[in-house]
């Protein structure tokens, strides 16, 4: 009895498919990350529309009650605008690297996106890169619309593009970085807000955000926390002329790695048990 042979299967794969399945590249996954993130936010009108309209709101009514003003040694011999706008402007990257990111972060890892997200090939690296890129993007957007609104009320562009633009990069990568420290300390979203402000507001408060701070003691201990030195660095750069303030840079570079040491110590992909 003859017996038919059926053709074995070939043993190597098929021409082409070895390419299909091979990992991207690193910055192309990195260019997909950042645009997911950025559709993400602008697809979002209500907190796309609030996220820019919050400082610019502060920005014209601190120009309505300083707008006239002329410089008072209250605000260190600048003029009521010449102080809010940069610090202002400094409160705006304050709330789109660092509250923002420990609050999306806290709210992905309840849901269960983070822990999805860490099954796939995605490296860890790729994806925190893209969402502080996509925060850094959102702050400069923040900052131009407040230095916008401040020229109106006769404020002066800067003169130190180079160190209100270093300025800005360190302080929002280190915001980022305290943002991921603080989130992977919060045991569930719905405490992420809370945990978030109760650390920011007593921080921009007694930074001088809002107002000058003339108690010695007061800015002692506010120069060695992160949002002090960010404001004076921008006081200097945009209001005095001045030009990169290594010493406040350095502090906030140095809290960014407290918050980066955090981060990667303590975070967690999945939620946490009750």
């Amino acid at each position: 009895m003859k017996t038919s042979t059926m053709p074995s299967r070939p043993t190597t794969p098929l021409a082409g498919k070895g390419q299909r399945t091979q990992r991207r590249p690193i910055p192309t996954l990195m260019l997909h990350q950042i645009r997911y993130e950025q559709l993400s936010f602008w697809r979002n009108p209500q907190a796309m529309i609030f996220t820019f309209l919050l400082p610019v709101v502060v920005v014209v009514i601190f120009g309505a009650v300083f707008g006239a003003d002329d410089d008072q040694d209250f605000f260190f011999g600048l003029s009521g605008m010449q102080y809010y706008t940069p610090t202002i402007a400094a409160v705006s990257v304050l709330g789109a690297c660092y509250a923002q990111l420990a609050i999306v972060l806290s709210q992905r890892r309840q849901s269960g996106m983070l822990k999805r997200l860490h099954a796939t090939p995605l490296p860890a690296a790729v994806y925190f890169t893209g969402l502080l890129v996509h925060c850094v993007l959102v702050s400069l957007i923040d900052v131009v619309l407040v230095i916008g609104v401040g020229s109106l009320y006769g404020v002066e562009l800067p003169a130190h593009w180079a160190a209100i633009t270093l300025t800005l990069l360190l302080g929002a990568a280190a915001f980022c970085a305290l943002g991921a420290g603080v989130a992977s300390l919060i045991k569930n979203a719905e405490a992420a807000p809370a945990v978030v402000q109760f650390i920011q507001f007593p921080l921009v408060f007694v930074s001088g955000s809002y107002f000058p701070i003339h108690a010695d003691t007061l800015n002692t201990l506010a120069g060695a926390l992160p949002v002090k030195p960010f404001n004076d660095a921008m006081l200097a750069s945009f209001a005095h002329d001045g030009g990169i303030q290594w010493k406040d840079l350095a502090v906030l570079a140095a809290w960014g790695v407290i918050g980066a040491v955090i981060a990667v110590r303590r975070f967690r992909w999945d939620p946490r048990p009750e």
